[in-house]
């Protein structure tokens, strides 16, 4: 698992590691490892033409730093200083002492127009809004890969905000540990290809991160497994109340990733019956209400329901079950202004950002460049697990890290894509896992089944496609 902290937790536990340490040994460390990612970038460093673009402070020392051990292998190193008079002083000897070159901002095009490799050592983690005019100007002559040092400079580490011009790196090489903003967008699309040094900082970080994001070997111990002794009603039932006259299609794509989620029956309840049936005929159905349909240990509604005296009682009916509960789409636009905090039971949300926009009151640009903030203000608003579906999707659980799922892919930007993670969602939370877990897999796997249905040509998906690859994306996970 990727773990993620803030900035104020990270430089706590630095301070604690280096009053245990020999001055200037954590920075060495960095350097090392920055140095080591470098090199297998660069596959061969003797003759390589390396440059620094460094800022003030320990961000710019670290670059230095890395580029004086380039340097004593035999590359080319020049370091265009940002500010000379707030350059660090010991990184600076020591670059020249390994025989690279430093020169000032205003002279420093050339070397990074000419650079094999560059490194962006402008602003640490602690920097706020967008790049100055000057780091700006400079980094138009880049015409070869970018390595951030810790992070981009411009974005911010804690929420994965970008407040202005930013470097687009090829790769970030971070130290310690991952910080939110790495891992969140629009920041992660800046950060290019994430590298973690290990440089003593672990037993230092409180147990609880600010941000997680599962990996395969995460997925694969909460994948359930039927047993021995298994039936269809112990491997869990899931309802779903979807679809409409207006959308049926999207009662047989909820079904669709209810059928594989997991579970061992889904049940439908609606006016989609006939269709649902043609085309998959083990779903159990029903017209409604809800409560009548029969056994089930989670409900799924909303996709395509309608915003109708019937919709909304049927919202009514699952939501006052004492089952977990899924609710997207149309199901969202009806839910209670006051939140959901009477359930006792688990409850998902699960909008994309227009619709999260609506819950919140806010403009849909405030949840797309914030989307950190919002999700929490979300699941603390409704009491409830939220989904935030976008091109970074972020889970929140009342009083647990926020996850961050890594499969996403713009390929899922595609009508009823939502409908099949609602459906295997809600069946993985018949299955018996916990509403933040459940929310998880199923947006790992649905990202996961994307991308197998894209691979490898690229070609344009269907949702349809997506829940059919959901097996496949389970026997990766399962290796």
């Amino acid at each position: 698992m990727r773990i993620a902290y803030s900035v104020e937790t990270v430089r706590a536990a630095e301070q604690d590691l280096m009053a245990r340490l020999p001055e200037g040994t954590l920075m060495r460390r960095a350097a090392a490892g920055l140095a080591a990612a470098c090199a297998d970038l660069l596959h061969r460093v003797y003759g390589a033409r390396v440059a620094l673009l460094t800022g003030s402070g320990d961000n710019g020392g670290d670059a230095l730093y890395a580029g004086a051990r380039l340097a004593r292998r035999g590359a080319g190193v020049t370091a265009v200083l940002l500010a000379p008079d707030r350059a660090h002083p010991g990184a600076l000897r020591a670059l020249r002492a390994a025989g690279g070159r430093v020169v000032a901002a205003a002279s420093g095009e050339r070397a990074l127009a000419q650079a094999d490799l560059v490194l962006d050592g402008i602003v640490g983690i602690g920097g706020k809004g967008g790049l100055r005019e000057e780091a700006e100007r400079l980094l138009a002559h880049v015409r070869c890969p970018i390595v951030a040092v810790d992070l981009p400079s411009g974005v911010d580490a804690d929420t994965g905000e970008v407040r202005g011009a930013a470097v687009r790196a090829d790769a970030t090489v971070t130290f310690g540990t991952y910080k939110p903003g790495l891992l969140i967008d629009p920041a992660h699309e800046h950060a290019g290809a994430l590298r973690l040094v290990d440089i003593g900082l672990a037993p230092y970080l409180p147990a609880a991160p600010d941000a997680e994001a599962l990996q395969h070997d995460d997925v694969a111990a909460l994948l359930p497994r039927p047993t021995a002794e298994s039936d269809k009603y112990r491997r869990g039932v899931v309802g779903v109340v979807a679809g409409s006259a207006r959308y049926p299609g999207a009662a047989v794509l909820a079904v669709a990733g209810a059928l594989r989620g997991g579970a061992g029956a889904v049940r439908y309840v609606g006016p989609g019956a006939d269709t649902v049936i043609a085309r998959f005929p083990e779903t159990l159905v029903h017209t409604g209400p809800p409560a009548k349909a029969g056994r089930v240990q989670s409900w799924v509604v909303g996709p395509g329901l309608g915003d109708g005296a019937a919709a909304r009682h049927s919202l009514d009916d699952v939501l006052g079950s004492d089952i977990p509960v899924l609710v997207d789409a149309d199901g969202l636009h009806l839910l209670p202004s006051g939140g959901l905090h009477g359930r006792t039971t688990a409850t998902v949300l699960t909008p994309h950002a227009g619709e999260a926009a609506a819950l919140l009151g806010v403009s849909r640009v405030e949840v797309e460049s914030g989307r950190l903030a919002a999700v929490r203000a979300l699941a603390d608003k409704y009491g409830a697990t939220v989904l935030l579906k976008g091109s970074t999707t972020l889970i929140a659980s009342p009083g647990h890290p926020v996850r961050v799922n890594p499969t996403g892919t713009g390929w899922l930007a595609t009508a009823g894509s939502g409908d099949v993670l609602s459906g295997l969602t809600g069946s993985l939370l018949a299955t018996g896992l916990s509403a933040r877990d459940a929310a998880s897999v199923g947006a790992y796997l649905h990202g996961l089944a994307a991308r197998r249905t894209t691979a490898p040509a690229g070609a344009p998906i269907a949702a349809y496609d997506v829940a059919a690859a959901v097996p496949d994306a389970w026997r990766d996970v399962l290796g």
